[in-house]
């Protein structure tokens, strides 16, 4: 089958790069991407719209580059469209929770068209057609609370609560999106899926008590959930659990606790540090008690001691210093905005952290409020006017701006349009 992509072109803040760049579960999307479809196709071309496709009576699959799926939603999509035998595009119900809780939120690139919600991507039996029938896909979303707070504090919000497609699709148009496709649609769909098999497959539930009796391990640090790659040292009294999936050359100190991560090649995880349902780059670096709770780290990032982070991307090569801690509620009754195409638009969100861009260096001790975005290539330090950031930071606001005769020590990597 040939696979045809359409180019995306839009540059995300603050990374200010296309979203096939930036990272998901340790990998640039467009490689994630590459992965998933390989066993269906033998072919590959880019494009930027469908009038470039060249016609032919060819079985074609079209994509945009800025989507997220995973093998599971792909092998029903494909599956269910070759039986079908016509010409369709990908559409889910309006009363997908997983859809309509979380993927419709600052992006333009699921709509709704009559009585579904449709999405860039196609499947052509013999080349590219006119006209495409809608093909619903179930997400098959599971309820799972994230924060037990007093009843007062969740409304008007109502119960605090996500729904993790275990048939994860995802349109990446913002940083938040990079958030989903790393953690809610990523790390914690895979959790919500093996809680799924296991209700329904009793033969699973007895290979993995098996499994933890012969390992004499609880069941979710055995090595059926713990992967663990190649050239590892991870000290015994390090908690690791499961699903996780740890890459090779990876250091993890004494009584460091990880929880449904995905960690990946060339990372050191000192002594004492915290990480639950956060996905670390390659090449990256956390010392003694440095904090992650359901963020990303990409590649070649280093979090400094005694920092946290909570629902926040931070970008390659960047660094946090020691002691900086990312907010991720807000005080006040309403809900969490970030901006988008230019406004400030609801993120769908209750709870939400920040967004560092690329090359970003960040000293110690400053407060980041919730969806603040801080450029890439910026260098912020603590000073007695800033040490709170409550706004968004752009590269014209970075300190290295004020260095002596103007000279400028931090390259400009990554500018936006």
């Amino acid at each position: 089958m040939r696979k045809v992509i359409l180019r995306d072109r839009r540059k995300i803040p603050p990374f200010n790069e296309p979203a096939r760049e930036l990272s998901v579960l340790t990998k640039p999307l467009w490689l994630h991407q590459r992965d998933v479809l390989a066993r269906y196709t033998t072919e590959e071309h880019e494009v930027d719209s469908l009038e470039q496709i060249k016609v032919g009576p060819v079985e074609m699959l079209v994509h945009r580059d800025n989507l997220y799926f995973d093998a599971e939603f792909i092998d029903e999509f494909v599956q269910r469209a070759r039986a079908l035998g016509k010409a369709c595009r990908v559409a889910f119900s309006l009363d997908d929770r997983a859809i309509n809780g979380h993927a419709i939120y600052l992006q333009e690139g699921i709509q709704r068209e009559g009585q579904h919600y449709v999405a860039d991507l196609w499947y052509y039996p013999h080349g590219v057609e006119p006209d495409a029938i809608p093909l619903v896909i179930d997400t098959e979303p599971r309820e799972v609370g994230f924060y037990h707070v007093p009843t007062h504090m969740a409304n008007p919000y109502g119960d605090l609560v996500y729904d993790l497609p275990t048939k994860p699709f995802l349109s990446i148009e913002h940083w938040v999106h990079v958030l989903h496709a790393n953690v809610d649609f990523g790390i914690f769909a895979i959790g919500a899926r093996f809680e799924r098999d296991a209700e329904r497959n009793v033969g699973l539930n007895l290979k993995l008590l098996w499994r933890g009796m012969v390992e004499r391990k609880q069941v979710l640090t055995t090595s059926a959930l713990v992967k663990i790659g190649k050239n590892c040292s991870i000290d015994p009294t390090a908690t690791i659990q499961g699903p996780t999936f740890i890459g090779n050359n990876v250091s993890i100190g004494a009584g460091a606790v990880v929880g449904n991560c995905t960690i990946g090649d060339n990372v050191t995880i000192d002594q004492g540090c915290q990480l639950m349902l956060s996905v670390v780059g390659n090449g990256s670096f956390l010392p003694f008690r440095a904090a992650l709770y359901r963020s990303v780290l990409m590649e070649n990032c280093v979090l400094a001691q005694n920092s946290c982070l909570q629902m926040t991307v931070v970008g390659r090569g960047s660094f946090i210093g020691a002691g900086n801690t990312f907010t991720d509620f807000n005080l006040v009754d309403r809900p969490v905005r970030s901006y988008f195409n230019g406004t400030l638009q609801d993120t769908g969100m209750t709870a939400l952290g920040g967004a560092v861009g690329h090359n970003v260096r960040i000293g110690s001790g400053m407060v980041i409020f919730p969806a603040r975005m801080i450029d890439s290539d910026v260098i912020l330090f603590a000073t007695p006017d800033r040490r709170v950031v409550r706004k968004n930071v752009l590269w014209e606001d970075s300190d290295h701006l004020g260095l002596e005769n103007g000279e400028s020590l931090h390259p400009r990597l990554y500018p936006r349009d």
